[in-house]
């Protein structure tokens, strides 16, 4: 039988219990074999990275919240490759390196939505089973709607995941963050004090 692997990709600036149960979820519900949580290098629609945390500070955050999960692993793919980060080339280079092994991308609501503006959607539909996380409130129809235009279009495989609706993002941890104000129990323990021990984006 083949392998199944998901994919958390994203920035992680920082990495939150949203992403966490998000990964849970799909472990759970597609029985999957582990989830690579990997951090983007250089991704083309955030390059300026002011006021961010590092590149080593974003790795170090994720390891340290997915530390103790035997399903979880963190993947450096995306982090030691020169220029732009892609989607598709990055799962073409693993099918090509692991031809035994399905692997299942998760992607947001906001992200199925932008879908058609990706580079290349065509091979990443290809290349990967897309699991559709519900966010911000978006209607169970709409997504069913856009679901099916977008296999229609490349022909993928779309499936949402049924996880609770957490309304968190990096951005809004951050400001607040930069506001003083506290981020405890929107991460996980161990970030919370490598951040606060870093003094990172404050």
């Amino acid at each position: 039988m083949k392998k199944k692997i998901g994919i958390m990709g994203g920035t992680f600036d920082p990495i939150h219990i949203g992403h966490l149960i998000l990964g849970e979820t799909a472990y759970e519900q597609f029985h999957l074999d582990q989830i690579l949580f990997m951090p983007s290098g250089n991704p083309p629609h955030k390059q300026n990275r002011e006021g961010r945390a590092s590149d080593e500070q974003r790795v170090e955050m994720v390891r340290r919240a997915i530390e103790g999960n035997s399903h979880f692993t963190l993947s450096l793919e995306e982090m030691n490759t020169e220029g732009y980060s892609y989607t598709y080339l990055m799962l073409e280079r693993l099918k090509k390196l692991n031809p035994d092994t399905e692997y299942y991308f998760i992607i947001g609501a906001d992200s199925l939505f932008d879908f058609d503006g990706w580079k290349e959607p065509g091979r990443i539909c290809k290349a990967s089973h897309l699991l559709v996380a519900g966010r911000n409130h978006v209607a169970a129809d709409l997504l069913k709607k856009q679901m099916d235009y977008l296999e229609k279009k490349y022909g993928g495989c779309f499936s949402i995941l049924d996880v609770p609706n957490l309304d968190i993002s990096s951005k809004m941890l951050r400001e607040w963050l930069g506001a003083g104000k506290d981020i405890r129990y929107y991460v996980a323990d161990s970030v919370y004090r490598y951040i606060t021990e870093e003094k990172i984006y404050q």
